[in-house]
């Protein structure tokens, strides 16, 4: 499983016995590993087999086949070899399931991020949407390397650097830029015979998530740090959140769904370009299970976990009030939600059905200080995501002081 503990992530290899070092030199989360390129690996004095051993791990770790790291490393090979090897020989000299074995071999990623089609907007809309579609329709590459240079570590171990990455995520030309409050579209369903529920199309006021009263039930995940899960912590202000740096709050509806988990999982992977960009990563649930956050955290997120008690993240996504669907409706009868599911049973991602999971959540993007809501994903059908590209581009933008008082930003004060 593609866990975000180091412990899991090194395993049993060649790379426990480095692993003090490792954490000495700051490389002391799973997402900034993986971006280890060969000049790091050559300053820690890594060997040939360590090096293998976290391309390998990476690699698997991106794959969610994780289970599978002790063996692969053990074999010898490089992960270029290990890709040659036969179906036959994987499934014999690994153990590995067929269904993995077909994961493994895809060099596309089986967990890589696939944009959604483009939104469908009414021509009115999307003339309203359409500066703030020209404010985010490029990365500012110079700024982008001088956010690099602040970073002890960069690259991939194909040496990509973060400014690939960023451009990675560059909102390509065609691409329908939605605005400051997004959704998917709603399929038909039941052949137009069940109508989807109605989505906001403003932004949340500032004033009304400002002082939403949350509880901070992990930390921020570093080795050792488990123990913490069971420190009580005291009520806070949202607002102390965002104080000085920005913050991307992901509302998951239930931390045990599968497309909670995944979609939570591929945020929290492109942790090294947040930590760039000097944007912090928090997930916020609606229901305090114990079971179910140790059971999350760290495995499918490694950033901190809040508690929103009075729902209130939730009623602001609906514009006062909670944004609910049934399962029968809103999953069985609906083919968009049908499509998320297999997308993200498709990672091999466990779950299960404990919690209440009709609450619809989403995503926000908030502003340092008082500057307000820059961005508002709503999950309209169960299992939506925010499209990385959007979150990616909005963030980089958020670094420009004279972006933060621009027009994208006084758009939320207008609802204020």
């Amino acid at each position: 499983m593609a866990s975000f503990s180091i412990d899991e992530f090194v395993g049993n290899g060649v790379l426990k016995g480095l692993l003090p070092k490792l954490l000495e030199e700051g490389w002391d989360d799973v997402p900034t590993l993986k971006i280890m390129n060969s000049e790091d690996m050559i300053a820690l004095n890594m060997t040939q087999q360590e090096k293998n051993a976290v391309e390998i791990r990476s690699y698997l770790h991106d794959r969610t086949l994780m289970q599978y790291g002790d063996k692969l490393e053990a074999d010898g090979r490089s992960l270029p070899e290990l890709l040659g090897l036969s179906i036959e020989d994987l499934s014999c000299q690994v153990g590995m399931k067929r269904g993995h074995i077909a994961r493994f071999m895809d060099r596309t990623a089986a967990c890589a991020d696939q944009l959604p089609k483009p939104y469908d907007l009414p021509p009115t809309k999307a003339n309203r949407m359409d500066s703030f579609q020209k404010s985010y329709v490029s990365v500012n590459s110079s700024k982008v390397q001088g956010m690099r240079k602040s970073l002890v570590r960069g690259g991939t171990t194909s040496d990509k650097s973060l400014e690939q990455s960023v451009a990675d995520f560059k909102i390509k030309d065609g691409y329908i830029f939605k605005g400051i409050v997004a959704a998917q579209p709603a399929d038909p369903r039941l052949c137009g015979c069940v109508q989807p529920p109605p989505i906001v199309d403003t932004v949340a006021p500032y004033s009304i998530i400002e002082n939403i009263s949350i509880q901070k039930l992990t930390p921020e995940y570093k080795i050792g740090m488990e123990r913490l899960v069971k420190t009580k912590t005291p009520p806070m202000r949202a607002s102390d959140l965002w104080r000085d740096k920005p913050a991307v709050l992901l509302c998951l509806r239930r931390p045990g769904c599968i497309m909670c988990r995944a979609e939570a999982h591929q945020l929290y992977a492109k942790k090294p370009i947040f930590d760039a960009l000097g944007v912090q990563l928090f997930a916020v649930l609606h229901e305090h299970i114990e079971p179910e956050v140790r059971d999350f955290w760290p495995r499918y997120w490694g950033g901190a976990v809040l508690y929103d008690r009075g729902m209130e993240f939730f009623k602001a996504l609906g514009g006062g009030k909670l944004l609910k669907d049934k399962f029968l409706s809103g999953f069985v009868f609906n083919p968009r939600a049908i499509a998320n599911y297999k997308r993200a049973k498709a990672t091999g991602i466990d779950y299960n059905l404990k919690g209440e999971g009709e609450i619809k959540g989403g995503l926000f993007i908030v502003g340092s200080g008082k500057s307000g809501v820059a961005y508002q994903f709503i999950e309209r059908n169960f299992g939506d995501w925010a499209p990385p590209a959007e979150i990616i581009e909005i963030c980089t933008k958020l670094q420009n002081p004279q972006h933060n008082q621009g027009e994208s930003i006084s758009t939320s004060r207008e609802h204020e």
